[in-house]
């Protein structure tokens, strides 16, 4: 009996450690990532599920620093662009994993009219307005909802833009959860609410490169969009408000197709994006979550399919890598070797009353969701 007392003593306290062990290690998802200029400490949180897909993500512009996903041979790369450091994510970057606010994309000169009063943004794309601003919500520290997030699995991040800031009307307060799912999924999902009539379309920024970040170019992975048309634009990348059908074009692909295949064809819009840098109109309801594009790389067997509430896709082919960028491990990230489709509303939907709008009223809540699903082949 005594054997069988210390027994179970010795058998309690073991689980007692492997519980404290296991409690530790999952709260072991946060570690610094350095200060900003103005000394604010950022820090780096790690999601991960029981396959062994990992994501790292600073409250930093809630940039997606990394993401490991295992090829066919179960041999995990990250498949995103990025910084080792904080100090290259604020020096200068490309949006490389970026939470992108209050407005994704171009908004024509900078302007906008809602409710008959006229809205000056800054201007930082040429003429226009670009993926918010100076400092949009890629360049602001973001709070953590530590009651809302779940240690290794989910990170709520939490902001409020002021009445004003970078130009727009209302004080919005901007909700956003990253999970890792046991999917094989990066899971984004968007909420925000304002006290005063403003315009919206928040979306995600990596660049991805299925056969693992700094492994040269993106032409060879196979894209499919699941897109009947597009929204051409004029040479400041700002669409003309036609829709226009993909058939016959390079633009179509709705047949699974390499990105290079076609990207250097003497197709105006082409010229106009020295690539592909358009807004395809999704065939799938909006409002609904549904597949967006796919994307396979054959070297890795990595499939990634985007599914979305949304109605439009951004689909941009890297051309404005240049080398310049040194990435993780000292990489430099060269021309088309990072593509990202990003979610969202049309470009310029707040001076095209055809597009879907992009007004949020108060008393209203913008929702939208994205998953980045991984498979291989």
């Amino acid at each position: 009996m005594k054997t069988s007392i210390a027994s179970i003593t010795i058998f309690l306290i073991l689980a007692a450690s492997f519980t404290s062990c296991n409690k530790q290690e999952s709260s072991m998802t946060k570690q610094s990532f350095g200060k900003t200029p103005d000394g604010t400490e950022v820090f780096l949180y790690t999601l991960r599920n029981k396959n062994g897909m990992e994501a790292r993500i600073t409250n930093y512009g809630g940039i997606v620093v990394s993401l490991m996903v295992k090829d066919r041979s179960g041999n995990p790369s990250d498949v995103v662009l990025g910084f080792d450091s904080l100090s290259s994510y604020i020096k200068d970057t490309p949006y490389f994993g970026a939470l992108i606010g209050r407005y994704g994309n171009r908004i024509g000169k900078g302007e906008f009219q809602l409710g008959g009063v006229k809205y000056t943004l800054a201007v930082n794309n040429g003429a226009n307005h670009l993926h918010g601003g100076l400092k949009g919500f890629d360049k602001v520290v973001w709070s953590v909802d530590d009651k809302a997030s779940v240690p290794g699995e989910t990170l709520v991040l939490t902001y409020v833009s002021r009445d004003g800031e970078e130009g727009y009307p209302g004080n919005l307060s901007v909700r956003v959860a990253y999970s890792v799912t046991s999917n094989n999924e990066l899971k984004i999902e968007y909420s925000a609410s304002t006290d005063k009539a403003t315009v919206v379309n928040l979306t995600h920024h990596s660049y991805f490169n299925l056969a693992g970040a700094g492994s040269g170019s993106i032409l060879d992975h196979e894209l499919f969009i699941d897109a009947a048309r597009f929204t051409p634009v004029d040479s400041g990348l700002i669409p003309t408000g036609e829709l226009r059908n993909v058939g016959g074009t390079p633009m179509d692909f709705t047949t699974q197709t390499a990105i290079g295949a076609r990207i250097n064809d003497s197709y105006e819009q082409l010229q106009k994006g020295g690539g592909y840098d358009h807004n395809w109109v999704l065939n799938k309801p909006f409002g609904t979550l549904g597949l967006a594009a796919r994307a396979y790389e054959k070297t890795s067997g990595r499939i990634m399919e985007v599914l979305t509430t949304e109605p439009g896709l951004q689909f941009y082919s890297g051309n404005f890598l240049n080398g310049t960028h040194v990435g993780k491990g000292a990489v430099k990230y060269q021309h088309r070797s990072g593509f990202c489709l990003e979610t969202q509303h049309y470009p310029d939907s707040p001076n095209k009353p055809d597009f879907p709008t992009t007004v949020l009223e108060p008393g209203k809540t913008y929702t939208s969701t994205t998953v980045y699903r991984f498979s291989v082949k």
